[in-house]
């Protein structure tokens, strides 16, 4: 398996999550690992291209 079909796995399983939750109104503890993991792939592909961009 790839990095971006895990990645894509990841995303997909926490949107369910929070979707069934959401409607118990406990979406507040999925949303935020959502965003943390999103958070971490962003300062992953920033240092990727600062890392391209040094050489």
């Amino acid at each position: 398996m790839t990095k971006a079909t895990i990645s894509y796995g990841i995303i997909g399983v926490l949107l369910l999550v929070v979707t069934i939750l959401y409607n118990e109104q406990l979406a507040s503890i999925p949303l935020l690992l959502l965003s943390a993991y999103l958070f971490f792939l962003g300062i992953q592909k920033m240092r990727l291209i600062k890392k391209q961009n040094s050489k």
